[in-house]
C-alpha cells in the first residue's frame, strides 16, 4: 500500500445531464460520460487499457470498448454492492496502474433509475439468504431496512429528526448552488421536512435519495502521466474497502454491534495508509442514499466519537464554512443518485477549485461509498 500513496491521479471527469427521465439508453449515456471524461483529460480513447465499474452496471466492457473506440484492454473488473462499490472502482484502477498492469483507466456508472423499474418489485427472483429473513416481514425496500437501523441509532444515542434534517438541508443548500442538480433552485425548509410524508418511519420523503437517469465517468493515470494531461491532477492518496466480519448488508440487525458498520472497517485501513487524519480533511463527499448514513459515516471515519454523529451536524457544521462542508454538489439527496459516482466527480471538482460550492483553499477530500453495505473510500489530495 505504501506504493499506492499518491502514485495515481484522477485527470478527467465527465457526466451527462441528470433527469427523472432521459431518452437515451444506459449504453449511450455511458459512452457519452466516458468520452466527456477522456476529452476533459486530453486523452485519446485508443490509449485506454483498463476499465472498472459496478457489478450492477448494465453496459459491459465489450460493448463500451467497441462503441467508444478503446484500445487493447489489459485489465478490467467490477466491484459489487451498489453504492458501496463507488470508490472501489477508482481504487481498483489505481491499484492496477500502480502495479504496472495498465496505464490509462476509466471508471464509470450509467443508470436509468429515474425512468427504470424498481428492483424490489421483481417477485420472481429468488431472494438472497439475508432477505429471506426480512422481506416476508415487510422490509421490502432499502429504505425499510435503513429505517430500522436509523431507529436503533436514534434510540441509543438520543439523536433527533432535527439532526437528520441538518443533513438533508446541507445537501439541498449545495444543490441550490449547482445548476446541474435536480434540486437546483428548490429550497428546503424545516417545516417542509417535518411535515413531509413518511416513506418508512422514521424516514420521510427528504431523508431519501433521488431517482435519477444519468451517467458519470473518470480517468485515472499514473502520477508521472498526470503531469502531461489537460487538467490539474487530483491524486489518489489512500484507498480502502470494508466488509466487517459476520456482516449481512443492510439487514445487519443480528450482528453483535449493528451501529459499527463497514465504514469502521474501511476507515481503519484508509487512515493506516495515509499521511493524513480526519482533522486534515477540508471537505467530504459522504454517501447519502439516506440521511442517517451521514452521521453513521461521520462516526465510522473518525470525525467524531461513537454516538456523536447527530451532535456533529449542529451549528451549520456541514455547511460551507462549517467544521466539515459536505456533499458540495448536492449529493444523492439533492443533485442526483447514480450510486454515488457524482460524489467522486464532485471531490475532483473541489480539489480543482471548480465546484459550484467551492470550499476555499480545499486540498484534501474524503469520498465514501455507502455505509451499511460492503463499502469503499477514497482520500484525494491536490
Amino acid at each position: 500500500m505504501a506504493g499506492l500513496k499518491d502514485a495515481t491521479a484522477i485527470v478527467g471527469i465527465g457526466q451527462t445531464p441528470f433527469a427523472k427521465h432521459l431518452p437515451e439508453d444506459e449504453k449511450t449515456l455511458a459512452c457519452r460520460a466516458v468520452l466527456a471524461a477522456l476529452d476533459d483529460a486530453g486523452i485519446d480513447p485508443g490509449e485506454v487499457d483498463a476499465l472498472a465499474s459496478y457489478t450492477m452496471e448494465e453496459t459491459d466492457e465489450v460493448e463500451l470498448a467497441k462503441a467508444v473506440g478503446l484500445g487493447d484492454l489489459t485489465w478490467f473488473g467490477r466491484v459489487p454492492f451498489g453504492g458501496g462499490g463507488s470508490c472501489g472502482t477508482v481504487a481498483h484502477l489505481a491499484t492496477a496502474i500502480a502495479a504496472g498492469q495498465a496505464t490509462v483507466g476509466v471508471a464509470w456508472r450509467s443508470r436509468k433509475r429515474g425512468s427504470g423499474p424498481r428492483p424490489w418489485r421483481d417477485t420472481t427472483a429468488q431472494l438472497p439468504t439475508p432477505a429471506q429473513w426480512t422481506r416476508p416481514f415487510g422490509l421490502l425496500r432499502p429504505v425499510d431496512e435503513i429505517a430500522l437501523l436509523a431507529r436503533r441509532w436514534l434510540h441509543e444515542y438520543g439523536a433527533t429528526r432535527d439532526h437528520l434534517f441538518h443533513v438533508a438541508l446541507a445537501c439541498r443548500n449545495r444543490a441550490n448552488q449547482n445548476p446541474a442538480a435536480l434540486m437546483y433552485a428548490r429550497p428546503l425548509t424545516r417545516e417542509a421536512y417535518m411535515t413531509a410524508r413518511w416513506i418508512s418511519e422514521p424516514l420521510c420523503l427528504y431523508d431519501n435519495c433521488l431517482e435519477t437517469d444519468g451517467a458519470l465517468a473518470c480517468v485515472v493515470v499514473s502520477r508521472e502521466r498526470a503531469r502531461d494531461c489537460a487538467q490539474r491532477p487530483v491524486y489518489v492518496h489512500s484507498v480502502a474497502q470494508g466488509l466487517p466480519a459476520q456482516h449481512h448488508g443492510m439487514v445487519n440487525y443480528w450482528n453483535d454491534d449493528p451501529l459499527t458498520g463497514p465504514a469502521w472497517t474501511a476507515a481503519r485501513h484508509l487512515w493506516k495508509h495515509a499521511d493524513l487524519t480526519p482533522q486534515d480533511v477540508d471537505v467530504a463527499q459522504i454517501y447519502d442514499a439516506f440521511t442517517p448514513l451521514i452521521p453513521l459515516s461521520l462516526e465510522g471515519y473518525g470525525f467524531c466519537g461513537r454516538g456523536e454523529g447527530g451532535a456533529f451536524t449542529e451549528g451549520g457544521a456541514l455547511e460551507i464554512g462549517g467544521r466539515l462542508p459536505l456533499n458540495t454538489g448536492g449529493g444523492g439527496l439533492s443533485e442526483a443518485y447514480v450510486h454515488g459516482f457524482n460524489l467522486i466527480t464532485e471531490g475532483v471538482k473541489q480539489l480543482r477549485g471548480t465546484s459550484t460550492a467551492q470550499v476555499r483553499g480545499a486540498t484534501t477530500c474524503l469520498v465514501t461509498g455507502g455505509e451499511s453495505v460492503p463499502t469503499s473510500a477514497l482520500l484525494l489530495r491536490s
